[in-house]
């Protein structure tokens, strides 16, 4: 209730500061999977409430994100059954990497690795785009936001999913009201950037830790079919 509660006041920004102070990787980069599943660590739990609060972000840069949004949904929810099908062995997330690695599933259909890639580059989206609005409010959220997915989103995209993001590009928000409806009951402007500077900072050790274990495992690469 108390978490349901901050989220309607429009906290998500603390809420994901929070959870991510639980996301504590540990990533050593030497050595192949077998030898990284062993030594490489991403809390499952932790990091599917990261990407729950990041619904709650896209929802509120409006219809755009409706595609994004509705991706980052079922990929919550594969990795969600895969984890609960036996939490003690799934809590780390590098477990079910090396799993499907070494059945040969993970690059074949819609296997848990690659919804871990994908709701990787779906947060790496968020984080660039408040990057990029924390350096000033007042900018246009349209290009902001095409920034962002060209960055983050685009060079893994296929035509059509870049061609339906192009529509609905026109139905961003204005910036003004996109920050209004992030900012918490009791923030204020300056409040709501600090807040964002501090999760910016969380997030992005955490993501270039992220990258390297999806290295590891071959599948940084991979793009939509």
């Amino acid at each position: 209730m108390k978490r349901r509660r901050e989220l309607e006041m429009g906290s998500e920004i603390r809420s994901a500061i929070d959870e991510l102070s639980m996301v504590v990787l540990k990533v050593k980069p030497a050595g192949g999977p077998e030898q990284h599943s062993t030594c490489a660590y991403i809390p499952t739990k932790p990091f599917l409430s990261v990407c729950n609060l990041l619904l709650q972000v896209l929802d509120k840069i409006g219809p755009t994100m409706a595609v994004l949004r509705q991706d980052v949904h079922q990929n919550i929810q594969r990795l969600e059954k895969f984890y609960e099908s036996e939490p003690s062995v799934y809590s780390n997330v590098v477990e079910i990497l090396s799993k499907e690695g070494k059945e040969g599933k993970a690059k074949k259909g819609p296997s848990c690795s690659k919804a871990f890639v994908w709701l990787t580059r779906s947060l790496d989206f968020t984080v660039t785009l408040l990057q990029l609005l924390v350096e000033d409010f007042g900018r246009d959220m349209e290009q902001a936001v095409d920034e962002a997915y060209n960055i983050t989103l685009k060079p893994w995209h296929g035509w059509i999913s870049s061609a339906a993001y192009k529509v609905a590009l026109k139905l961003v928000p204005d910036i003004k009201d996109f920050i209004t409806i992030l900012m918490a009951e009791d923030e204020n402007q300056d409040m709501l950037k600090e807040e964002m500077r501090t999760l910016i900072s969380l997030f992005l050790p955490v993501l270039e830790g992220i990258r390297t274990i999806l290295k590891t495992f071959g599948l940084d690469r991979l793009k939509c079919t």
